[in-house]
């Protein structure tokens, strides 16, 4: 995430309404939410040299930015599966929601008495 400058030379990343809660079973913060400004000018200009991307900054979408052309961009939202896990009281994302997973993870996941759904 970009850094941003907060008062008193403090520095923050970036504007962010992320919902954090305990999450007993695995014994850590738990993100329900991941919400926020995604780009501005300046943190537009800053990824696309992090990425080595700044041939973008000539694309249309990238020049409304630029030029204030069109509002910023906010995304994000709930992440159904992680409610889910934080309802349900899972330990890993595996048991609410199908995907393809590893071997590996499937194993260690058997040793802990965590089922995974394929």
């Amino acid at each position: 995430m970009t850094e941003t400058p907060g008062p008193d030379e403090e520095r923050y990343h970036g504007l962010n309404g992320d919902i954090l809660v305990w999450n007993p079973v695995t014994q850590r913060r738990h993100e329900l939410t991941s919400m926020g400004i995604r780009v501005t000018r300046e943190t537009l200009k800053v990824q696309l040299k992090m990425s080595g991307q700044e041939s973008f900054l000539q694309l249309p979408y990238h020049q409304a930015i630029l030029n204030d052309r069109i509002p910023l961009s906010i995304g994000g939202g709930i992440g159904q599966s992680r409610t889910y896990m934080y309802l349900l009281r899972t330990a890993h994302l595996g048991e609410v929601s199908v995907s393809v997973w590893p071997e590996r993870l499937k194993t260690i996941c058997a040793e802990r008495n965590i089922r995974v759904l394929e």
